[in-house]
C-alpha cells in the first residue's frame, strides 16, 4: 500500500477516535436505548418542551451512531478493495478505492470538528460583542472591520443577526456594538472568537504611519428555556437615556434606550434598537446570557483564568494579530494557526480559525502537539 493511502486512512482512523471518545461510543447504543425507552412512555407529551428537547437529543444520537458506524463501515471496505486490488494488480479498483478514501477523510474531518462542539452550551445561539480598545479613531475603524467581518462570516453560515445596541466612534468607526446571532451552534463556534483582536496597518487617516489599533471581541451564549438564571431585582440598576447610534433610522428620537448594572459584578447591558420595553427585555436577556457565561467559566478553571486575566484591549491580552503593512498575514497567537489571505479574513472566512482553536485541548496545545504526546 502506497504511503500516501496508508497516510490518509491513519488520518482517518485518528478523526474517528476522537469521534468516538467524544461522543462516549462506549455508552452510546445504551444511552440511545434509554431515549427509545423513554420515547414509548404515554406521559411524554404531558411536558412539550421536555419532549422536544428529548427527540431532538435522541435524533441527534442516532445520527452520531449511525454516521460514525457508516464512516467505520466505508473506512474498511475501501481498505479491503485496495489490498484486493494491489493482489489482483488492478489499478482501476485501487485508483477507485483511494479516491473513495480522500472523500472519507474530508467527511471525517468534518465529523471530527462537529464533535467538537458538545460542550453544555455550544448548541445555543449567541451574543456578540466588540468594543473598541486602545487606538482612539483607528481603534473604532478596527472595531467596525471587525463587525463587518463577524456580520459576513455569520451570513455565510446562513445564521440571523439581529442589532442589540449600536455606539457611533467620534470621527469614524464605532466605539461598541453588539448582536444576538442566531442559528445552529452559533455560540459553540463564536466562543473561539472571544479575547482581543490587534491589526496593524498603515493609518487610512492621512498620517502615513504604522499603527496598531486593539478592540476586544467577548461572546455569551443565549439563556434558552432549559437553563435557569434568576436575577435578583435589587441587584440592578436600570437607566434609560438617548441613543447615539449609527445614524439614520437608527436614532433614537426618545430616552428609549436601556442600560443594565449587575451591581454584585458590574455587568453592563445595553440595548437601543427597539421600544423601551423591548429594549428592557433585551438587556435583560443579555444579562443573563452574561451571568451564565460567568457560571460556565467557573467550571473551567482554564478558561476562568484567560478571562479573569483579559484586562484591557491591549498589549498582552490580545488572542490574534491581523497584519496588513508591511506583510499581509493573520496569526492566532493560541495555535498559531495562521493565513496570508488577509482579505479572506477580513471578508468572513474564519473557519480555519475557528476549527484550529475548537481543536486545542484545554491546556490550550493544538491537536497536533496533543497527538504527539499520546
Amino acid at each position: 500500500m502506497r504511503a500516501e493511502t496508508q497516510a490518509t486512512i491513519e488520518s482517518i482512523e485518528k478523526s474517528l477516535a476522537l469521534v468516538a471518545r467524544r461522543m462516549n461510543w462506549d455508552t452510546a447504543k445504551h444511552r440511545l436505548e434509554e431515549f427509545n425507552a423513554r420515547v414509548e412512555d404515554p406521559t411524554l407529551w404531558d411536558d412539550p418542551e421536555g419532549a422536544q428537547k428529548l427527540m431532538r437529543d435522541r435524533q441527534a444520537l442516532l445520527d452520531a451512531i449511525e454516521g460514525y458506524e457508516q464512516m467505520s463501515r466505508d473506512l474498511a471496505d475501501n481498505r479491503e478493495l485496495i489490498e484486493m486490488g494491489e493482489m489482483e494488480e488492478d489499478e482501476d479498483i485501487v485508483a477507485e478505492a483511494e479516491a473513495a478514501l480522500r472523500t472519507l477523510r474530508g467527511k471525517a474531518a468534518q465529523k471530527e470538528l462537529e464533535a467538537l462542539l458538545n460542550g453544555e452550551a455550544d448548541g445555543n445561539d449567541t451574543f456578540l460583542e466588540i468594543n473598541a480598545g486602545a487606538g482612539g479613531t483607528e481603534a473604532c475603524d478596527w472595531a467596525q472591520m471587525l463587525q463587518r467581518m463577524y456580520v459576513r462570516w455569520a451570513e455565510k453560515k446562513g445564521y440571523t443577526v439581529e442589532l442589540q445596541s449600536e455606539e457611533a466612534g467620534a470621527e469614524a468607526g464605532i466605539k461598541s456594538v453588539s448582536y444576538k446571532i442566531t442559528g445552529p451552534n452559533a455560540y459553540g463556534w463564536l466562543k473561539t472568537e472571544s479575547g482581543v483582536h490587534r491589526l496593524v496597518r498603515i493609518s487610512p487617516f492621512g498620517k502615513g504611519t504604522r499603527e496598531t489599533s486593539f478592540a476586544s471581541v467577548w461572546v455569551y451564549p443565549v439563556v434558552d428555556e432549559n437553563i435557569d438564571i434568576v436575577v435578583n431585582p435589587s441587584d440592578i440598576r436600570v437607566d434609560t437615556y438617548r441613543s447615539s447610534g449609527a445614524g439614520g433610522q437608527h436614532v433614537n428620537t426618545t430616552d428609549s434606550a436601556v442600560r443594565i448594572t449587575h451591581i454584585p459584578t458590574g455587568i453592563v447591558t445595553t440595548s437601543s434598537m427597539k421600544s423601551q420595553h423591548q429594549n428592557r427585555d433585551a438587556a435583560m436577556n443579555a444579562l443573563k446570557a452574561r451571568l451564565y457565561q460567568m457560571e460556565l467559566e467557573k467550571r473551567n478553571a482554564a478558561i476562568t483564568e484567560a478571562h479573569e486575566n483579559k484586562g484591557d484591549a491591549g498589549w498582552g491580552n490580545q488572542i490574534r494579530s491581523y497584519v496588513l503593512q508591511p506583510y499581509q498575514m493573520v496569526k492566532d497567537l493560541r495555535t498559531s494557526h495562521e493565513t496570508s489571505d488577509t482579505q479572506g479574513v477580513l471578508d468572513g472566512d474564519l473557519d480555519g480559525f475557528m476549527a484550529a482553536t475548537l481543536a486545542s485541548d484545554v491546556s490550550g496545545k493544538s491537536r497536533a502537539e496533543a497527538t504527539a504526546e499520546e
